[in-house]
């Protein structure tokens, strides 16, 4: 059930600096082990933002994003080629960017270097890969106003494939997307879960032609429909994880022992979800929890940081944290313009 909480709670905003905020939060715990993370950064609760609070690919990449979906809703109804031609113009320039320098994921790096040219995006699409990559990038997609469910799903589907072909990036993107917009529309996090499996269920033999076009012959499926299907049954079971992770939740205990480490997509999404419906109301909390696991905590605390900020709003965020978030005005940007 969506619930109205109040229109001026700035969803946009909230979301993308949460996002930058975790993953800041998270980029000197990556890599590292949860006994590693509480010698160097002491009780996980009282986790402070590193200062200077540099981000890493994940923001560099939603903003990329972001810039690109921009462009072509300037450009009129969102449409694939409409999407497709500035958000891979977005991704050639990040890849070639001096600032990218983020321990970029390899996926991104080899497919960003062959849509540097003519060839159809299909033929750059690693559809071997369901990293994290696909989503955690994703909540712009989510935050935009005024498209419909299908240009949400397909453009969704359509940025993840860019880069990341496998059927599981492409679903989990779609649901990453999905939840930052109920989220953001007032969606009650008791609720969601059960929401996002509903939508799973109906989606899961649904391949978007008109978004994806042939790309399901790139990865070897016998037909569209069972290409797309092996997505939505493998995020299908993440989300079933999640559900029981929450009827006996346990604060204390690392998160990714019981949704996974993040590393791929359904678990990125699983991993961020467990950590938001933990502290669905204490979102720094969440953060926290998010950036001190064994897993991928920079991506596992940017999604739990765009899920708790379209929940609640910029204001879920302290100040002296917000404003001295790197690419702070990029993100005030894009936030204005999608909370309106």
């Amino acid at each position: 059930m969506i619930v109205t909480r109040t229109i001026t709670k700035q969803a946009a905003t909230g979301a993308l600096t949460g996002l930058a905020l975790g993953d800041a939060l998270g980029f000197p715990t990556e890599f590292n082990n949860v006994p590693s993370i509480l010698a160097k950064c002491g009780p996980w609760r009282e986790m402070r933002l590193p200062k200077p609070a540099f981000v890493t690919d994940d923001t560099q990449m939603t903003l990329a994003l972001g810039r690109g979906l921009r462009t072509a809703m300037d450009r009129g109804p969102l449409t694939p080629l409409r999407l497709a031609r500035p958000v891979r113009e977005e991704f050639v320039d990040w890849y070639h960017s001096p600032d990218n320098n983020r321990a970029p994921g390899r996926t991104c790096m080899t497919a960003c270097r062959l849509l540097d040219s003519d060839r159809p995006w299909q033929e750059a699409s690693q559809t071997g890969s369901k990293g994290c990559g696909a989503n955690m990038r994703v909540a712009p997609i989510g935050l935009a106003p005024g498209l419909s469910d299908e240009q949400r799903s397909g453009a969704a589907q359509l940025q993840a494939a860019l880069t990341h072909g496998h059927p599981t990036a492409l679903a989990a993107s779609d649901l990453t997307a999905r939840a930052v917009h109920l989220l953001a529309r007032g969606a009650e996090p008791t609720g969601l879960i059960g929401q996002l499996r509903s939508y799973a269920y109906e989606n899961s033999g649904r391949y978007l032609t008109r978004w994806l076009g042939d790309l399901w012959r790139h990865a070897g499926d016998a037909s569209p429909e069972l290409y797309i299907r092996r997505g939505w049954e493998e995020c299908l079971a993440v989300l079933a994880r999640v559900q029981d992770a929450l009827r006996d939740p346990s604060p204390e205990t690392d998160p990714c022992e019981r949704t996974g480490d993040g590393w791929i997509a359904e678990e990125a999404l699983a991993t961020a979800l467990h950590c938001f419906l933990l502290f669905p109301e204490d979102p720094v909390t969440a953060l926290r929890r998010a950036a001190c696991t064994r897993g991928d905590s920079d991506s596992l605390a940017c999604l739990t940081g765009a899920f708790a900020g379209a929940h609640l709003g910029a204001g879920a965020w302290p100040k002296e944290w917000s404003e001295r978030i790197e690419y702070r005005s990029d993100l005030l940007a894009l936030g204005a313009l999608w909370d309106s």
